[in-house]
């Protein structure tokens, strides 16, 4: 990479082989997600709070730990930045000392899907991807098809038949060429590899390029400025591909080595992989101490962003949740819808059902004692509950 970038190179997350950063690569030589290694000492040296303060506050602001050059634009919709609220009376019904809601379906098109494919379509682009490609449950292929029409490339765009109207509508509005496909997301996938291997395309899958990790761990880069440079003692997020659980540890492992949380003082969250119970494999591998996760077979729930049944990055997330002493946990459908509803009217913020799945899952954790009354609590809401009219109108309340 040039010299102003502080990304140094790719390691296979798997084998720790390095991969010059310089060009377009999906995954490494093992089939494995690639980790995008920074230079942090240069980082120490160059970022420090008082320059972050002077930043507007979005995705863009963290530019030293982002891979794109400095002299690049970045191609922005305003991303990142999303507010972090305290939900004061569901924490007091709860008995917890503190309750936030991290709300990022404030993004531009809706959801947190934004974060990543912001960076990993610029990246794309520098790089000289010549078209773009993804399969999608509903929020990613939105985000693509806007990133791409941003940058100027073409987005071709896999969905199941059965994905809500409104993503589809998404990704035609920015001219994304979006093919239906009769399956889940893994049969999208197919349909992605061989359209990449006859035409070219380049595949932004999740976890199957580096670089939408880079995009999602902003968010635990600013849950950490937005909370002082402290951590909080729970973090609750609804898992599928596992990006944005991927990319949050990956952020506080970084903040710890440029010096901004204190290696002896700072805790880690306790991550907690929420899932549903039509849809679990990281549940079930973790609950049989698997190391990597098996294929959900026939995979279904309401919430299109946790239809995933075999995640590339699996043994990724449950390295994670026993590293950080954390747990997973499914929900059924009418519990996260119940839910939905119920945060949606304790905060105001407008609830997704995996949003909805993050507080079912805190009444569970907290009935067993699993979450403590003096626990600090951050659960996510990754989109905008308009996109899921289907799933609200659909009776499981």
């Amino acid at each position: 990479m040039p010299d102003n970038s502080c990304l140094t190179h790719l390691s296979c997350w798997k084998t720790g082989k390095q991969y010059d950063a310089d060009r377009l690569i999906n995954v490494s030589d093992a089939g494995k997600p690639l980790r995008v290694e920074y230079d942090l000492r240069g980082v120490a040296e160059t970022l420090d709070r008082d320059i972050l303060a002077t930043r507007p506050r979005n995705l863009w602001a963290w530019r030293e730990l982002l891979p794109l050059p400095f002299d690049i634009e970045c191609p922005t919709l305003g991303e990142g930045g999303t507010p972090l609220l305290e939900a004061e009376r569901l924490g007091r019904e709860l008995g917890l000392r503190r309750l936030y809601v991290k709300d990022e379906a404030v993004n531009p098109t809706g959801s947190f899907k934004a974060r990543g494919m912001a960076v990993a379509v610029a990246m794309a682009k520098y790089l000289g991807a010549p078209a773009l490609a993804v399969p999608s449950a509903g929020n990613a292929g939105g985000a693509l098809a806007a990133y791409a029409a941003r940058v100027g490339l073409a987005a071709h765009i896999f969905m199941p038949q059965d994905v809500p109207a409104a993503n589809r509508l998404e990704c035609e509005l920015a001219g994304a060429h979006v093919t239906l496909v009769d399956g889940l997301i893994t049969d999208c996938a197919a349909r992605v590899r061989a359209g990449c291997a006859e035409h070219g395309w380049f595949d932004l899958s999740t976890l199957k390029e580096p670089y939408r990790v880079e995009g999602k761990k902003t968010m635990g880069l600013e849950i950490a400025r937005q909370l002082d440079w402290n951590l909080p003692d729970v973090i609750i997020y609804p898992t599928g591909g596992g990006t944005g659980l991927v990319g949050m540890h990956k952020a506080f492992a970084e903040l710890e080595a440029i010096g901004w949380l204190d290696a002896q003082q700072a805790k880690r969250p306790r991550f907690v992989a929420v899932q549903a119970e039509g849809c679990c494999p990281i549940v079930s591998a973790f609950a049989a101490g698997a190391d990597e996760a098996v294929e959900h077979e026939n995979a279904h729930t309401v919430a299109a962003g946790l239809r995933v049944p075999k995640a590339i990055g699996d043994f990724i997330m449950l390295d994670i949740l026993r590293s950080t002493n954390g747990t997973a946990i499914a929900v059924s459908d009418a519990e996260m819808i119940r839910a939905a509803r119920e945060l949606s009217a304790a905060t105001g913020v407008c609830a997704c059902p995996e949003g909805g799945a993050c507080l079912a899952a805190l009444r569970k954790l907290r009935d067993s004692g699993w979450v403590r009354d003096s626990d600090e609590v951050v659960l996510f809401n990754t989109g905008s509950g308009l996109k899921y009219a289907e799933a609200f109108a659909g009776g499981t309340t």
